[in-house]
């Protein structure tokens, strides 16, 4: 198995790895990432959101890059 990529900053946010085809990736809850911009940095939420969408879940940084999850379809229509 190869190693998973994590993401600086955010590790109240990881929930565990996951495994596909062999590649481990950590497995991260999207609104625990939010809560961590909002409170360690002062961002608002919509600032959070923005910033996590863009810099976070929109960059790709191989094959282990993280993944990133909401619980229900309600909190991703939120977004």
């Amino acid at each position: 198995m190869s190693g998973a990529q994590f993401a600086d900053g955010f590790e109240e946010a990881l929930v565990g790895i996951g495994t596909a085809f062999d590649t481990d990736i950590a497995v991260y809850d999207f609104g625990r990432c939010v809560d961590v911009l909002v409170q360690r940095d002062g961002m608002d939420y919509e600032e959070a959101v923005e910033y996590m969408e863009y810099n976070v879940t929109g960059s790709f940084v191989g094959d282990n890059t993280p993944v990133f999850i909401r619980w229900s379809i309600e909190e991703y229509e939120q977004l």
